[in-house]
């Protein structure tokens, strides 16, 4: 299991920075493990890109059941998950969305059941938004997922993420939360 775990971080990393030509041998290599492990463990590249995009599938899933959670038990404001959601993805899962990007052409079905999962998740946050009044009527899950997959991506300054997600989340709200002044 130890071995199987420093594989997957290896192939994480090295896939992240070198994209999906990056080898079998160099992933072994950085998991400080014979390839025969690598290949006793994942017996191809797409066999050890789907573990990754599992895995990345599951800390996604995770963050949204939390925020529908969070937003459905009244702890938190619908508009304020969306503003958290699009602040984790573009400023804090800056490596994530680059690996996402690598892996794309090897993982594609996958990609597409997280990316299912994840717009139902925004139509409920979107739809609480709306309920509360908090975003402008017209704004769709679909429009939240466009600003997510057309962020600035982890290789722009950090300064310049946040404040793409600060004018990302000010576009779409309505002003004084829709309280009538």
């Amino acid at each position: 299991m130890r071995n199987r775990a420093a594989i997957v971080r290896a192939a994480r990393e090295l896939i992240t920075a070198h994209g999906p030509e990056a080898g079998m041998d160099d992933i072994a290599a950085a998991a400080g493990v014979a390839v025969g492990t690598l290949y006793r463990h994942f017996p191809t590249k797409n066999d050890l890109v789907e573990a990754i995009v599992t895995e990345l599938g599951a800390t996604i899933a995770e963050t949204l059941d939390a925020a529908v959670g969070r937003v459905g038990d009244g702890r938190s404001a619908a508009l304020d998950e969306i503003a958290g959601l699009l602040h984790r993805v573009v400023v804090d899962m800056g490596q994530e969305r680059l690996l996402r990007e690598a892996v794309a052409g090897l993982a594609g079905e996958s990609l597409r059941g997280i990316q299912e999962r994840a717009v139902h998740s925004l139509e409920i946050l979107v739809a609480a938004a709306h309920r509360d009044r908090t975003l402008r009527p017209d704004v769709t899950a679909d429009d939240v997922a466009l600003l997510l997959t057309t962020s600035p991506d982890a290789g722009a300054p950090e300064r310049a993420r946040r404040r793409w997600v600060e004018l990302a989340v000010r576009a779409p709200a309505l002003p004084d939360g829709g309280q009538k002044a």
